[in-house]
């Protein structure tokens, strides 16, 4: 998916995370994705901590996709997939 010059790209944990969702969830994270490719060169994503230092998180209603950016190559790496509640804990 490339917008705006940004590429998005699923690792194959995201991937898998993602296939398990329902196709009306799959669809709201797609939607935000894209979003994000459009609008990531004006935003300021504030960076997680701890065992998630060097990911972003973006937030759909109680879903979250926690992503990496590579700046030089404009790249938006999706690792994870899952609810709020959960994406924490089992990662």
């Amino acid at each position: 998916m490339v917008k705006s010059g940004w590429t998005i790209e699923l690792s194959k944990g995201a991937e898998k995370d993602f296939l398990k969702l329902d196709a009306g969830i799959r669809k709201r994270i797609l939607v935000k994705l894209a979003w994000l490719s459009e609008n990531l060169d004006i935003l300021l994503p504030s960076g997680l901590h701890a065992e998630f230092k060097g990911f972003y998180k973006l937030r759909i209603g109680e879903w979250r996709v926690i992503y990496k950016t590579n700046w030089d190559k404009k790249i938006i790496e999706a690792h994870y997939v899952d609810k709020r509640d959960k994406i924490y804990k089992d990662n």
